[in-house]
């Protein structure tokens, strides 16, 4: 059987491809950015730099729902979603939400860092770079229990780009 490679098509609002999970093992990351790849090949109109920002992006947001949410744990779990809420003559916003299994811990604020203690550190660099990436991005509850417990998080970042002359 042989793959047809689709076409590109025109972002419209509401577009919406399907949800992936993926098991929450850091090795599924590589899995993770080939079907983001590919979901973005369908999309008319979005640059191979834009492609680049939100593949580095979702693999960021991917590694951090591993690390530090129970999606890292046995059984654990990480939903992306993509999707083009808004599409104007002028431009169009492509949104990606990545879903972990909820805190392993609660949250603290961590130590500041010294100038010298930057350059030299290994993590914590993450959400600077999908601050720096994306047009917008934020956090959100995805599922609150009954209790009021959070089981889950929702990462989400915006990145706008020019429409195409098919979406005008």
């Amino acid at each position: 059987m042989s793959v047809v490679p689709q076409t590109p098509t025109p972002a419209y609002p509401g577009r919406l491809w399907a949800a992936r999970t993926y098991p929450g093992l850091p090795s599924m990351n590589a899995r993770m950015r080939a079907d983001l790849r590919s979901d973005l090949a369908t999309l008319a109109g979005i640059s191979p730099d834009l492609t680049d920002d939100v593949v580095l992006c979702a693999s960021e947001a991917f590694a951090n729902a591993v690390d530090h949410s129970r999606s890292g744990h046995p059984g654990g779990r990480v939903m992306r979603f993509l999707s083009t809420p808004v599409v104007t003559g002028h431009e169009t916003i492509l949104r990606l939400s990545v879903i972990d299994d909820g805190p392993e811990y609660a949250p603290r604020i961590p130590a500041p860092r010294t100038p010298h203690d930057c350059p030299l550190a290994e993590r914590g660099r993450g959400l600077l770079l999908i601050h720096r990436l994306a047009t917008e991005w934020g956090t959100a509850r995805a599922v609150d229990a009954p209790d009021g417990s959070l089981l889950s998080t929702a990462l989400w970042a915006e990145f706008a780009y020019p429409s195409t002359e098919a979406e005008r």
